[in-house]
């Protein structure tokens, strides 16, 4: 089974995959005039900028929301596999994706924003939506739609709490099965509550877990501040294969970078598009840029410091394609979190395990979080007459029973089912938003109109000549009888 699962994995992550993810951020990066730099105090201006409603989260709350998919294991276990298989030129890599993703994190979230609609009493919209209504293939979203559920039910959850259980167990003497039963319990209390909850929820916990984890960072940068430059040069030398010691893995460096990045900053993947369309906006690409910010503050910000961490302290191995290790700094560890743990063990040794273990809880949490959120919209698509009493238990108790099933499997086959995951979803969405650039791109030029107007822009889909918009189209008056 674990071979199928490798084929399986080696085919959805080949070279092709990779080249699509680099090629369209730059795409996007090109025709939107590199907006990820142009709107960066916009971005976070409009963070506050709009308040929840009956239907909708507020943005704040749509960027926590995201943020909590995006922030998980791989920011702290993905960085550290990143490093061990591609040096640390990968670390240069997962920037790269970052900041090209980042224009892709702006399309697909405006898109989702666009074709949104009201079902279940709130507002719902992804990839299947804008899919159906952008394209107008419907069974291309009912494609997304399944692989979406499959991935968010059955591949993903059990990296997460994989990924918990093995940090809580190397800080403390508790079993895997305790912590996968303790993690499933609360991870009902809080899907049962619905969308609401789960905003509200990541609204609290986001801000706090990322803060403190970047402070931990902080410290530890601050202790080795003279070697700032030093690390550097070594990402930089050993991304562009100037590093003698790292030029046997220069290939695997822009492969696990890209493929980490994407894994941990979802941009692209068609995550974030659910998180965005359930705000409440009085433009879409208010909630594209607010999106755009998120896979900054995922990677530029969460994973440069479990980075610098690790590189700080030399506490890392690199995997040497040939056979054995170009660097083993701590034999018999295995890839993951152990590096970071390992890391902030070395200046505060009664801490640092645990701390990271925490952190990791409270990061892989939010992100099963996030991840039944997805498929609750999902499969909210698909049932066109109103989701299922029966259907929504079922995705529940299905999400639950993985995240459990997660915490007591194998670390290899888990990444490698999350791996598959992250990839199907990647190749139906990069197409998809190709496919779809001039609707958001209509959106974005109207955007700037407004601002360079000094009005507070409102969107008119039938102004910008945007079809099958229906949240975005002027409300008929009622005829007075």
């Amino acid at each position: 089974m674990e071979e199928i699962i490798t084929s399986i994995n080696n085919l959805v992550w080949s070279n092709a995959l990779i080249i699509l993810c680099l090629g369209t951020g730059i795409y996007f990066s090109v025709i939107t005039r590199f907006l990820q730099v142009r709107y960066l105090k916009e971005m976070i201006r409009l963070l506050f900028n709009n308040a929840a409603s009956d239907t909708g989260v507020s943005s704040f709350q749509a960027f926590s929301m995201a943020i909590a998919g995006r922030v998980g294991t791989g920011n702290i276990a993905g960085v550290a596999t990143a490093i061990a298989m591609g040096g640390p030129g990968a670390i240069f890599w997962m920037w790269m994706i970052a900041f090209l993703g980042s224009a892709s994190a702006f399309i697909e979230a405006t898109l989702g924003q666009i074709y949104k609609e009201v079902k279940d009493g709130q507002y719902r919209g992804g990839p299947a939506f804008y899919i159906e209504k952008g394209l107008g293939m419907k069974w291309y979203a009912v494609v997304f739609a399944v692989a979406t559920i499959i991935s968010m039910v059955f591949l993903l959850p059990g990296v997460q709490s994989n990924s918990i259980a093995l940090g809580i167990t190397n800080a403390f003497p508790v079993p895997p099965a305790v912590t996968g039963g303790v993690v499933t319990l609360l991870l009902a209390l809080i899907i049962f509550g619905g969308v609401k909850r789960i905003g509200r929820v990541a609204e609290i916990i986001v801000p706090f877990m990322a803060g403190a984890y970047i402070l931990m960072a902080v410290i530890i940068i601050a202790m080795h501040i003279t070697e700032v430059p030093a690390v550097f040069g070594l990402i930089f030398r050993s991304a562009f294969n100037m590093e003698a010691g790292f030029s046997g893995v220069f290939g695997m460096a822009v492969a696990w970078g890209v493929k980490r990045g994407i894994y941990s900053n979802e941009a692209g993947q068609g995550t974030a598009p659910h998180a965005a369309a359930a705000a409440e906006a009085s433009h879409p690409v208010k909630q594209g840029l607010v999106q755009a910010f998120s896979v900054y503050v995922d990677t530029l910000f969460v994973c440069t410091a479990t980075a610098l961490m690790i590189l700080f302290t030399g506490q890392y191995n690199v995997v040497n394609p040939a056979g054995g290790f170009l660097v083993e700094n701590m034999p018999n560890v295995p890839i993951g979190s152990e590096y970071t743990q390992n890391a902030v063990n070395t200046h505060f040794p009664d801490l640092g395990g645990g701390f990271v273990a925490i952190a990791l809880l409270l990061f892989a949490f939010t992100t099963i979080m996030a991840y039944y959120y997805i498929a609750e919209t999902n499969l909210s698509y698909l049932m066109k007459k109103g989701t299922s009493k029966w259907a929504l238990w079922g995705l529940r108790a299905a999400i639950l029973v993985a995240t459990f099933f997660g915490s007591v499997k194998t670390a290899e086959s888990a990444w490698a089912l999350g791996d598959i995951g992250v990839g199907l979803m990647a190749w139906l969405n990069i197409i998809a938003i190709l496919l779809l650039q001039k609707p958001a791109m209509r959106a974005l030029r109207d955007y700037q109109a407004q601002r360079k107007a000094g009005v507070d822009p409102v969107f008119d889909a039938q102004k910008v000549g945007i079809k099958n918009a229906e949240e975005w189209e002027p409300q008929p008056e009622l005829q007075k009888v």
